[in-house]
């Protein structure tokens, strides 16, 4: 049997510590394109209760969030994500952010904190959900921050994974990645197939409860 040198056991380790994809022990398979996506109730820091049940009939994007989190905090710095909430919440697409960070944890704010940090990041979402038992981040199998979502009008789930193709990208990269949560609605809008309907997330992990 051959043994690998102990710096190269080393070199993978660092490597792997420094990708931008965050396993989890959920099944990659939670929530599933082309399946109905699952359904939640969930309170946001506006004081509303927000149920995906009620959403039926417009088109939405789940965006798992955490203001701590570096690439978070480029998408929102550079205004890109900002930009994609305005954009697309004018066409009537319900946009909501979820935080699945416990108490404790990175990106955890209570409600008035939360919309705080939020105003001085320009969100511009529909509302910010709050999670922090993780239990719909767990139905989903949301593993970074951002990992973004969207379902149909009919509740079922078209796409899955990263907002763009740059996860290691400069403020400046960031707005010319490709990005496939624009991509997908835009054609999913037009009443066209999602050409891209998974990719690989990336950023933080979700810094769910243990």
């Amino acid at each position: 049997m051959r043994v690998l040198p102990l710096y190269a056991g080393l070199a993978g380790l660092l490597i792997a510590a420094a990708a931008p994809y965050a396993p989890r022990t959920a099944s990659d398979d939670d929530a599933v394109v082309g399946q109905p996506a699952p359904t939640f109730s969930l309170p946001g820091s506006d004081g509303q209760t927000y149920q995906l049940s009620a959403l039926k009939g417009k088109f939405v994007v789940l965006e798992w969030l955490n203001f701590g989190c570096p690439y978070v905090a480029r998408h929102y710095r550079t205004g890109n994500m900002p930009a994609l909430q305005k954009e697309y919440t004018a066409k009537d697409v319900v946009w909501l952010a979820i935080v699945s960070s416990a108490p404790g944890k990175q990106g955890y704010y209570e409600p008035d904190a939360m919309n705080a940090q939020n105003a001085a990041m320009n969100g511009a979402q529909t509302a910010i959900l709050l999670d922090p038992e993780g239990d719909v981040g767990m139905q989903y199998g949301a593993k970074t921050t951002p990992h973004m979502y969207i379902i149909d009008p009919d509740g079922i789930l078209i796409y899955k994974g990263g907002i763009d193709d740059k996860p290691r990208a400069s403020d400046a990269q960031t707005k010319d990645a490709h990005n496939y949560v624009r991509a997908a609605l835009d054609e999913a809008l037009s009443g066209k197939a999602v050409t891209v309907e998974t990719s690989r997330p990336y950023g933080c992990s979700v810094k769910y409860k243990q």
